[in-house]
């Protein structure tokens, strides 16, 4: 028993060095009583699913390398540093290279995920061979778990690399070795596990496992079935087929398979979005309550009324996401009486506060223009400097966060607004506009609190599957600011260059008040401002000319400093403005494979992309 928790716990990812290969082969296998009498029991099992769970929380996994660098930049989300040199702005800026110290890593993202794909390998393999799914319910279950978060696994895979290595079964001296695949082979594998895996999985509270957002349900397999869906129908830059590892530099287009097309996947798709919808399971929280609570430890209760469907499984003193993302503090504030510098790496670009209504509560919790500076005091940091405001150190109650490189937050992957976006933009492009219309309704209600009116007469002037579409694209924007998804939704929709300069143009008009600027808001030079409880209120964006009465303390000149300052390093000026993107996002959308792989592959793995040049 002792020897398969060893091996699945220490068994190595895609094997990245050839001491590391000969020390795997040299390792006993478990033998099959040792495999038997785990997978036999349902609490030994259990834990060979958790051994997945910890590959997430590894150092240069997902916690300090893949969540704070894969989703940036897109339309609506920057790093808020632009240096050309330096390493962490190149992987946001689209001028990655396969040595980028970040991520050129033996233990990196890449080396990880496999490590947690090999475990799930194991796990799927043992269960199906001891477990008795068939006739076990709980062996089910995790049979269910293992194979959606290998989904997950390899749709995060692809959605980093494009092409990678398709490996679903275990390790063997057969098979240590392996060659880039088609990412099509891949969508097909995952596609039909979830198909199975949803068979398995009970709804969101209905059991007790699933009723933790740390753990897997059906609703969230459902959706990651639609998520995957979209994506494999969807465009992306791809080799030539039969050109996977070959150097090629790929076109942006869909695939060429029959089994990923629309007409295929988006039926099944719209099925599972309905099924789940009816189930009742999980519903739209109030918009500020769901980010308070998305901060604190005790946000893991999945069920009816609750939106989180599925969280990065961290354990809770791993995670780097406040760390990240948070609302910049600089100070001893937030921190434990320790002064240190956190959050703020990556913040809205400035023009997104404008693009909400001023009637959306969603603006004002997204796209905050201030911090807490070294003496913890607040400041407003220059129209160029944004932040994430669902994402704040004082909102941490139940964990308040102390100053250290974790913060034990749990990022959402799934919510509930996903699963009637999906089904609005899968029913759309079915030809069923009533249904997504109703299915929009639902979330821009809830966006509207106060003024649900609002809400009904733009649905209700909807009249197309075009405005529908367009209407939705908007709507995964505001929506979803910050939580990192704009990106993959711009590239299969192949607007990722086309949207981001389109943000580039736009906060050029911002910066000099023209286009669609002029006159808007009644931007001026003054901004008042006031603490109120843990915030900012900041007065004078939305069209205010005159100072408020009460407490505010004033900031004259804060519009107009970024015109004076346009040609110098603060402010909108261009080269920052320009810096949303240093190569073309087109042709650099996915990372390149990182030397450290390439090398300890045996000359398996070659990066496509233009990339085997550089």
């Amino acid at each position: 028993m002792k020897k398969i928790f060893a091996y699945i716990i220490a068994v190595p990812a895609l094997i990245l060095a050839v001491s590391s290969c000969e020390k795997f082969l040299d390792t006993e296998s478990p033998s099959t009583f040792d495999a038997s009498t785990v997978y036999s029991n349902y609490s030994l099992t259990e834990s060979t699913i958790f051994s997945i769970s910890q590959s997430f929380g590894e150092t240069n996994s997902y916690r300090g390398r893949y969540l704070s660098w894969i989703g940036l930049n897109s339309d609506i989300e920057w790093y808020n540093t632009f240096k050309p040199t330096d390493e962490k702005y190149q992987i946001a800026g689209y001028t990655l290279l396969p040595n980028n110290a970040q991520l050129n890593l033996d233990n990196g993202p890449f080396a990880k995920m496999y490590e947690a794909v090999e475990r799930a390998n194991l796990c799927i393999e043992g269960i199906r061979q001891y477990g008795h799914p068939e006739s076990n319910t709980d062996m089910a279950y995790l049979l269910g778990e293992a194979l959606t978060l290998r989904a997950l696994l390899y749709y995060d895979l692809t959605r980093a690399w494009g092409d990678v290595p398709a490996r679903f079964s275990s390790i063997t001296s057969d098979n240590i070795y392996v060659k880039k695949e088609s990412r099509d082979v891949i969508y097909i594998q995952i596609l039909a596990d979830l198909q199975e895996a949803i068979q398995y999985l009970p709804y969101p509270g209905t059991t007790a496992a699933t009723s933790r957002t740390d753990r897997v349900n059906k609703m969230f397999a459902q959706g990651l079935y639609a998520r995957i869906a979209l994506m494999a129908s969807g465009y992306a830059l791809r080799p030539d087929d039969g050109m996977v590892g070959t150097g090629d530099l790929g076109t942006i287009r869909l695939s060429s398979d029959e089994n990923l097309q629309k007409s295929v996947l988006y039926p099944t798709a719209l099925a599972y979005l309905r099924e789940a919808i009816a189930s009742g399971t999980a519903g739209l929280e109030d918009y500020e309550t769901l980010w308070r609570n998305q901060s604190n430890l005790n946000n893991l209760t999945a069920g009816s009324g609750h939106e989180t469907l599925f969280v990065i499984p961290f354990s809770n003193g791993r995670g780097r996401w406040n760390y990240t993302f948070a609302v910049r503090s600089e100070g001893s504030r937030y921190a434990g009486g320790s002064a240190v510098t956190r959050g703020g790496d990556a913040g809205p670009v400035p023009t997104m506060w404008f693009k909400y209504d001023k009637n959306d509560v969603r603006r004002d919790i997204t796209c905050v223009n201030w911090r807490w500076n070294a003496d913890n005091e607040p400041e407003l940091p220059g129209f160029q400097r944004w932040y994430f405001g669902k994402y704040r150190f004082e909102w941490m109650t139940s964990n308040p966060y102390t100053g250290g490189n974790d913060d034990g937050v749990k990022p959402a992957v799934m919510r509930y607004a996903d699963i009637l976006l999906m089904a609005a933009e899968i029913a759309n492009e079915l030809g069923e506009l009533d249904e997504a219309k109703g299915y929009l309704l639902q979330v821009r209600e809830r966006a509207f609190k106060g003024h649900e009116d609002d809400a009904e007469t733009y649905v209700a002037g909807i009249t197309s599957k075009d405005a529908m579409f367009n209407a939705i694209v908007d709507e995964r924007a505001f929506e979803f600011c910050g939580e990192m998804t704009r990106k993959f939704d711009l590239i299969r929709w192949n607007m990722l260059k086309t949207k981001m300069d389109q943000a580039i143009t736009e906060m050029k008009a911002l910066r000099d008040l023209t286009g669609a600027f002029t006159g808007v808001n009644g931007l001026g030079g003054d901004v008042y401002y006031q603490v109120n409880g843990d915030q900012i209120v900041i007065y004078g964006f939305n069209g205010e000319t005159t100072a408020p009465s009460g407490a505010w303390e004033k900031k004259s000149g804060y519009i107009n400093k970024i015109v004076d300052n346009k040609g110098a390093d603060t402010g909108l000026y261009d080269a920052l403005i320009e810096g949303l993107y240093s190569a073309d996002p087109n042709q650099h959308m996915f990372w390149p494979i990182f030397n450290t792989t390439m090398i300890n592959s045996q000359g398996n793995i070659q990066n496509d992309y233009g990339y085997d040049s550089l």
